[in-house]
């Protein structure tokens, strides 16, 4: 399974007393709209494979492009000679 976006840990200090809670937070765009999900602490590891997993196919999908180009590029040059 992916996941797009960038995991992070979040603090927030209560108003109420100095005590700071600690959440994670899963930030992503998707259909140009900006979202973000809290993650529960035990789904952290599990969510963080799932972005390091979707950051691997996008770098493979950006490879697969360049090469896609180079190969119109070389094939459009043979056709030229």
């Amino acid at each position: 399974m992916m996941r797009p976006g960038s995991l992070t840990k979040q603090m927030n200090r209560s108003s109420k007393s100095d005590k700071v809670y600690e959440y994670w937070q899963l930030s992503y765009t998707h259909k140009m709209r900006s979202r973000t999900e809290y993650v529960r602490a035990g789904k952290v590891e599990q969510t963080q494979a799932q972005v390091a997993e979707f950051k691997r196919f996008k770098q493979l999908v950006d490879e697969w492009i360049d090469l896609a180009i180079e190969q119109a590029k070389l094939t459009e040059k043979e056709d030229d000679d």
